[in-house]
């Protein structure tokens, strides 16, 4: 938790303690804009501005993307996954290597601070969430929860980072969005996969020389043939 002191602090105890890896819950909720709609942006540069200001040695949650990925699932509003440069709107988007991005932790979800939505067929186990994070840029991280006791999620969780590891996705990894809109996005990453989200039909964004890999219920990924 690192709300409670300055960041130059975080880089204080990184350069003598040197640990291997460690990463800031820089925890806020999204604030409104003066029209009355969160301030995605302003929220992704708080996240950005801390880990700039801990000298760039520590990783931080990326609540912008846990938050907004809530919206677009709950809502049915995959275009919010785009921002106005064509770019995952999240920390993702702007520093992915500095973002570790997860669906829940024991304050969102046990404590019910700022849960995943709830949804009468549980879209989490469904597999949306995990199939953004873990075909996406960023450091994925799983919910012990999910994971574990989770009726039908280990297995979707497992295929998913199977693909991941399998096509070298990385923290750094490269975003093509070829559709973000009201029930589906589709976006291509470093032209290795492709995944897909949402209950509308993929069309023809998924090109010849790519083979099916993994799916479940409105999800779908996709890798590029060898």
């Amino acid at each position: 938790m690192v709300l409670g002191f300055a960041p130059r602090f975080a880089k204080i105890y990184m350069d003598n303690t040197k640990p291997d890896f460690a990463v800031g819950e820089f925890f806020l909720k999204f604030n409104n804009k003066l029209d009355g709609k969160p301030d995605y942006d302003q929220h992704r540069k708080d996240l950005v501005d801390w880990v700039q200001n801990a000298g760039r040695v520590v990783t931080t949650f990326d609540f912008t993307t846990k938050g907004i990925l809530g919206t677009a699932v709950g809502d049915k509003r995959f275009d919010l996954l785009k921002d106005s440069k064509g770019n995952p709107t999240g920390m993702i988007g702007l520093l992915p290597q500095d973002a570790v991005t997860f669906i829940d932790n024991h304050d969102t979800y046990s404590q019910r601070q700022w849960p995943f939505p709830d949804d009468p067929n549980d879209k989490v186990t469904q597999g949306y969430a995990y199939a953004y994070i873990l075909t996406h840029p960023g450091i994925p991280s799983v919910f012990y929860e999910h994971f574990f006791l989770f009726q039908g999620m280990r297995k979707p969780i497992t295929d998913l980072y199977a693909v991941r590891k399998k096509n070298g996705i990385s923290s750094t990894s490269k975003v093509r969005i070829l559709a973000a809109q009201s029930d589906l996005y589709v976006a291509n990453i470093d032209d290795k996969i492709i995944v897909k989200i949402g209950s509308d039909n993929v069309g023809n964004l998924v090109p010849s020389n790519f083979q099916f890999a993994t799916s479940g219920l409105d999800y779908a990924v996709w890798e590029k043939k060898a």
